[in-house]
């Protein structure tokens, strides 16, 4: 029975047998490296026949030694076709180390007789020379080759380290899809410098040119660590530029700090967001979650699923689903049963509006942890439907909360929106409502109520982002309200993580309110759409200005004034500081309003409304002149 190091030495020689081309090429190489040596020693001209006899008698000594050193280092097993550094250097150390012990040989067979010692260095730097030129040929050839032609002419952006990679996967991708012509760079030091034989032609403000110049068709961001308002001054140079973009992931994106042609995308909308990426306190947030069970109303919609999909992966006891919309809330379980089948998973039914429904759902399940994300949210459409929006955001939470408090709920978060600062909506209004109800049943109770108040989300049901893609889908227009609109985005991921995070610091009564980083203008947002779609603003799709809508505000706002603002232990989380109120006063104006609700009394309603969120001012548009509106308020 063979040993295991007979089998691996019989391994090794099949392996060598089948690379038998590079070995009879390297052979060849050493024999016709010799023979120049001797050709250079002697001035080009014809070698003296002594010193020709003796070269070709201790010829084989030379190839077999070559050879061995060869197969020592491995030479033979670089791939041609992905010539690099590292087999540059087996061949290196294996000429100079064969050149060294054929020296030694010759030197103890023959004390050198009729063989000059010039020849040693000369034959060992011709060696190199023809073994790396004719991998170096073949492996630029079948470059050439797997292009079928030419790929896009790109221009790099970023001379670090990401760029190097990129060039040297691009180049050995088959086929070749791009073809790297050179780099931008806007650090200094390096323009002008050759990085995989390209040069840095200038800085990334040389862009628009430079794309001209060189008729470049694709321009390929490789900076992972970019910051938010350079991103977003190299799309705006690529726009200027009309060329096609593509970027890296972030740099925390990239697991294995590798950057390849695959990993190559759009850039998002969430690129140009202004705004850092969150970083959250895992073992913080673990400790506040894990082992919990957790409730989570409004389960099927934008919020309420993507904080599914995160509070399940940090393994609480139970997940509790409350979902009115029937196929919202099968979607939802039934994507988490696929991915966490061992997650003791509840989905019900329910209205949080139903107060005997909501006291069985937490009589059965007794929730420690609930995030009430259940609310309507869309600012026209509840215009004008004071009823069912007080109903559903200020009445349903307070059943929520109530039920919560009867049933030695640990905390309660409230999922708000900037619209109830300096409220113009009705929507606005009865989020303030719940903000300030929530503060008064935490004030009452062992239950500790927290609010976190963020701005838009991208990508959220009935958001601007889904509507501006349908309608560039469709051909346009594209609909903006009003040229100066701004409003604060982040990623429906991002708030949830921050919600998490907001959840487990809190000890009650706290508002926290999440960085949104800088409020983006909404025509920004649609021209960008436009653009990543392919297409020019105003000449493929145009963008057509419709004037605020009723209830809308030019400019959202995170803070009240009378809100005094504090850090916290996350630098993307301030804690507001609540406004005085009267717990007893706040609970009993909610008594009313549910009986005004029940009597459908939209005056008595209203009034309510006014009483409880003075800083309300109805928005009603009286005249219109030209692409400017003027804007009065009531209270």
């Amino acid at each position: 029975m063979k040993s295991s190091s007979q089998e691996s030495a019989f391994e090794e020689l099949r392996y060598y047998a089948g690379r038998w081309q590079v070995i009879l090429h390297d052979g060849a190489m050493v024999v016709i490296a010799w023979f120049l040596a001797y050709w250079f020693r002697f001035n080009l001209d014809t070698i003296p026949q002594p010193f020709l006899d003796q070269a070709i008698a201790i010829l084989p000594l030379v190839v077999l030694i070559h050879m061995a050193m060869s197969l020592g280092f491995s030479v033979p097993r670089g791939a041609w076709r992905f010539t690099s550094a590292p087999d540059i250097s087996a061949i290196v150390k294996s000429v100079f180390f064969a050149t060294a012990v054929v020296a030694i040989a010759i030197f103890l067979a023959t004390r050198l007789e009729a063989v000059p010692r010039s020849v040693f260095p000369l034959h060992s730097v011709l060696l190199i020379g023809l073994l790396i030129t004719n991998r170096l040929l073949y492996r630029a050839y079948h470059a050439r080759a797997g292009r079928g032609g030419f790929g896009k002419r790109v221009l790099v952006i970023g001379a670090g380290v990401a760029g190097d990679m990129l060039v040297r996967d691009l180049r050995n991708s088959n086929p070749v899809l791009y073809e790297p012509i050179a780099y931008l760079d806007d650090d200094p030091d390096k323009k002008g410098r050759h990085i995989q034989g390209l040069r840095v032609v200038g800085a990334c403000s040389a862009l628009p040119k430079v794309a001209q110049e060189l008729r470049i068709d694709l321009v390929l961001l490789a900076i992972p660590s970019v910051a938010t308002q350079d991103m977003r001054r190299i799309v705006d140079y690529c726009e200027e530029a009309q060329v096609a973009y593509r970027t890296l992931p972030k740099v925390q994106e990239i697991l294995d700090g590798t950057a390849r042609s695959r990993d190559l995308r759009p850039v998002a909308l969430d690129d140009l967001l202004g705004r850092e990426p969150v970083s959250l306190d895992i073992t913080l947030i673990s400790s506040g979650l894990t082992g919990k069970r957790v409730l989570i109303t409004g389960a099927g919609g934008s919020i309420g699923s993507e904080l599914c999909r995160q509070v399940v992966q940090l393994n609480p006891a139970a997940l509790i689903l409350l979902e009115q919309n029937e196929y919202n809330l099968y979607r939802i379980a039934h994507e988490i049963e696929n991915k966490h089948p061992d997650i003791v998973l509840h989905a019900r039914l329910g209205d949080v509006c139903d107060e005997p429904g909501v006291k069985s759902v937490f009589n059965q399940y007794l929730p420690n942890v609930v995030f009430h994300a259940a609310a309507y949210k869309h600012v026209p459409s509840l215009e004008g439907q004071i009823r069912a929006a007080v109903r559903n955001n200020v009445v349903g939470t307070d059943v929520v909360a109530r039920v919560s408090c009867e049933t030695d709920c640990e905390k309660f978060v409230l999922i708000s929106t900037d619209k109830a600062v300096n409220p113009t909506s009705i929507m606005g209004a009865t989020k303030r409502m719940a903000e300030i109800l929530v503060q008064a049943r935490n004030a009452r109770s062992e239950v500790a109520f927290i609010t976190v108040r963020f701005g838009n989300v991208l990508g959220s049901a009935g958001s601007v982002v889904p509507l501006f893609e349908k309608q560039i889908a469709e051909g346009g227009p594209v609909t903006v309200t009003h040229p100066d609109v701004t409003r604060f985005f982040m990623t429906i991921s991002e708030a949830c993580q921050l919600i998490m995070q907001a959840c487990v610091q809190g000890k009650g009564s706290e508002t926290f309110v999440l960085d949104m980083g800088e409020p983006i203008k909404i025509s920004y947002l649609a021209k960008q759409l436009i653009r990543m779609a392919g297409l020019i603003p105003g000449q493929d799709i145009e963008i057509v200005y419709t004037g605020l809508r009723e209830g809308e505000k030019l400019v959202e706002e995170l803070f009240h004034n009378e809100e005094k603002l504090e850090k916290t232990l996350h630098d993307q989380i301030s804690l507001a500081e609540s406004r005085a109120l009267n717990s007893d006063s706040v609970v009993n104006a909610v008594r009313l309003l549910t009986s005004n609700i029940q009597q459908s009394d939209t005056d008595g309603i209203e009034q309510i409304m006014k009483e409880l969120v003075p800083e309300y001012m109805q928005r009603n548009l009286v005249e219109d002149t030209g692409s400017a509106r003027v804007i009065s308020f009531s209270r």
